[in-house]
């Protein structure tokens, strides 16, 4: 039961991503082809593979991480406080930045990631991201040869979905019907394209992806049945 897990061995994150090249224009002819086969089914006649150009960014085989968002609970006492912190820039560093912290502070048995559709999108990206850029995945992300039960990854939709797997809940939903404030008060994930390349605002990214990060710690607590976070329990480091 999820009561029953220490908060302070848990990792909380999120990720914001975008398109490999900010043009369609700009991948090689082999890339553009293979976008093309790609998207077909997503884009149907609707749009053209260009056209459809600006979504690449949810595939990791078209896409770049710009900035991973993370957060963790410390207490002492009656102490709570849930510190933020974020990697970005050059993806090949700042993947190796975030390797670097689990390896240091969140590789023992006991930890765990937790991601909001983490299961589905955070983790799995992160790892073909990494595999891409030839570095040697981490312990907790590295689910060759696991059992179910053995892979240490929390996932907030999948624990709402309380075993029915017909439907996706959205962060923005879930933490509307839990009463937790909205991070999606500036940007949503639909305008990160255009604030990586156009506004070239990563100052703006971040705050959006540590939104999100404090979002998912707040629905888990939510789950709990433990109180959430307020503002003073919140620190940016």
């Amino acid at each position: 039961m999820i009561t029953k897990l220490n908060l302070e061995n848990i990792l909380f994150l999120d990720i914001e991503t975008v398109p490999e090249t900010e043009n369609f224009s700009d991948l090689d002819k082999t890339k553009q082809d293979l976008w093309e086969a790609k998207s077909r089914y997503q884009r149907k006649e609707e749009f053209t593979a260009e056209e459809f150009y600006d979504r690449a960014g949810i595939w990791a085989e078209f896409g770049k991480i710009i900035c991973i968002s993370v957060g963790y609970f410390t207490i002492q006492g009656d102490t709570r406080l849930f510190r933020t912190t974020s990697f970005y820039g050059e993806e090949r560093k700042l993947l190796v930045e975030f390797k670097n912290l689990l390896i240091s502070h969140f590789s023992q048995a006991k930890h765990l990631l937790c991601a909001h559709n983490g299961k589905e999108f955070d983790f799995p990206y992160i790892a073909r991201r990494m595999i891409i850029h030839n570095i040697e995945l981490p312990y907790k992300l590295n689910l060759f040869g696991k059992k179910p039960w053995e892979v240490p990854h929390l996932d907030t939709m999948e624990l709402w979905k309380f075993g029915d797997y017909k439907t996706y809940t959205s962060l923005k939903l879930m933490t509307n019907v839990l009463g937790i404030p909205s991070p999606k008060d500036d940007i949503d994930g639909s305008e990160v394209y255009s604030v990586y390349y156009q506004t070239n605002d990563i100052d703006r990214i971040i705050t959006y992806c540590e939104k999100d990060t404090i979002a998912v710690a707040q629905i888990f607590l939510r789950l709990r049945g433990d109180s959430i976070l307020n503002d003073d329990e919140i620190i940016h480091v």
